[in-house]
This record gives C-alpha cells, structure tokens and sequence, in this order.
C-alpha cells in the first residue's frame, strides 16, 4: 500500500488532560493507519478514548505525543492557523447533536458551509443525497431527530471532504431512524469514496465496516476486519 492510499497515519499518539492535580491518560501509545475510503468504526465504553482519537485525526485538537499525518500533512505540529485550513478543506464533522441554526432553513444551514468551501457540490445535491429534498424550505423545529441529523450529514458533505467524522451520530435517535442515517453515511462512504470515521457504543453498528478499532483505557485493544460488510438494513440491536 502506497503512501497515496493511507489518509490518516498515527504513530505512539499520546493524549494527557491534567485536571487539578491527576494527570488523566486519554490516548497511550496509540498507532493506526486509515485508507483512503475505508469506513472505520470506534468501538469502546466512554472514557475509552474514542472521541480524543477522532478529535485529534480532525484537527479539532492535538497529541501531547507522538505523530499523526494527514497524507503529507503533520497534522501534530501544525499551527492553529493550519489545522483551521485542514478543518474547512478535508473534515467534515457530524455529532450526536445536530447543531443546526433554528432560524435557519435546511437549505440555508447547508449553504453555510459553502462559503468556505474550496469546490462545494451543490447545495441541493447534498440535500438530495441524504433524502430531503422535499423539506430544503423546512426550518429545524419542523423537521424529525433523524430529518435534523441527515442535514447535519448534508452540511458535513457538500464540501466534498476527504474523509466525514461521525461522533455518536446515531445516540439521540431511535433503532429505526438511527438506520437511516447510517445508511445515509454509508452511501457517502460508498459513492462518493468519502473515508467515514464512526465512533459508537453500539456494537451492532460495527457489522457495516471495514474494519473496527476496539479503545479501551485509551488504548487500541484489537483491529477486527470484516469479511464481508452488512448493509446498515441489516443491522440488529
């Protein structure tokens, strides 16, 4: 496998919080090596690591040891003017809460991001693409959990970013609705070659990736690949 397939390359990541007088170890020695289009799960009890991972492979903080790259891009030593650019470029964010604005349309909370987008799809594709062309007028009071979390997907894309970091995207909602947003994020993954990044509790979701990185005591316990990948349909919790 070349350099030009590995999106995300971790080495010895390190992540120490101090709290008052305890040092708290949130990622110990951690190495990983993520492929372009590759959709990852993070699998672990909270306080095992998982959101600090995803939070540092997006640029949303940085290790107090070790190395992560981004391509060619050291992401562990980038400035914050740096990682603020790789953010708007490459990243898009979706997490357990929607974060849409209320007063805002559908359309509009998507057509936000375009402004610092280097080369947006159109706003009504993403729209299309998470199926809600019908509610693109509707404002966020109007819309269901599961309608607000797929604008959130909508807006998460419509930069077209390399890869889509999911964060619980799937807590708030219900066993049927959360479906439909993991298929949502699985046909990004799927059409647009989009390299998805999933963090959940829910171990049954793990059965829709290529592989899954189990985090425990913030360190990577296993790497389990899937011989064959199930449709988010097919999913039982």
């Amino acid at each position: 496998m070349g350099a030009v397939d590995t999106v995300f390359c971790a080495q010895g990541l390190i992540k120490t919080y101090r709290t008052g007088e305890v040092d708290i170890h949130a990622l110990r020695d951690v190495d990983l090596e993520i492929k372009r289009g590759e959709f990852i799960v993070l699998l672990g009890p909270s306080g095992s690591g998982k959101s600090t991972l995803l939070n540092i492979l997006g640029g949303l903080d940085v290790p107090s040891g070790g190395r992560v790259m981004f391509g060619t891009h050291d992401l562990s030593t980038a400035s914050e003017a740096e990682l603020t650019a790789y953010r708007r470029r490459h990243v898009g964010f979706v997490f357990q809460f929607y974060n849409l604005i209320p007063s805002l349309t559908v359309r509009e909370n998507v057509a936000l991001v375009t402004d610092i987008a280097q080369a947006p799809m159109p706003v009504d594709e993403a729209i299309d693409r998470v199926g809600l062309s019908s509610r693109r007028d509707h404002f966020p009071a109007q819309l269901s959990g599961g309608e607000q979390q797929r604008v959130a997907i909508a807006r998460a894309i419509v930069k077209r970013p390399d890869v889509l970091l999911c964060d619980e995207p799937t807590g708030a909602l219900d066993y049927q609705t959360g479906k439909l947003v993991l298929e949502v994020i699985a046909h990004i993954n799927e059409e647009l070659g989009t390299t998805a990044i999933v963090i959940t509790h829910n171990a049954a979701i793990a059965g829709m990736a290529d592989r899954v990185v189990y985090l425990g005591d913030g360190r990577i316990q296993r790497i389990v690949v899937n011989a064959s990948k199930l449709k988010p349909s097919e999913l039982a919790w």
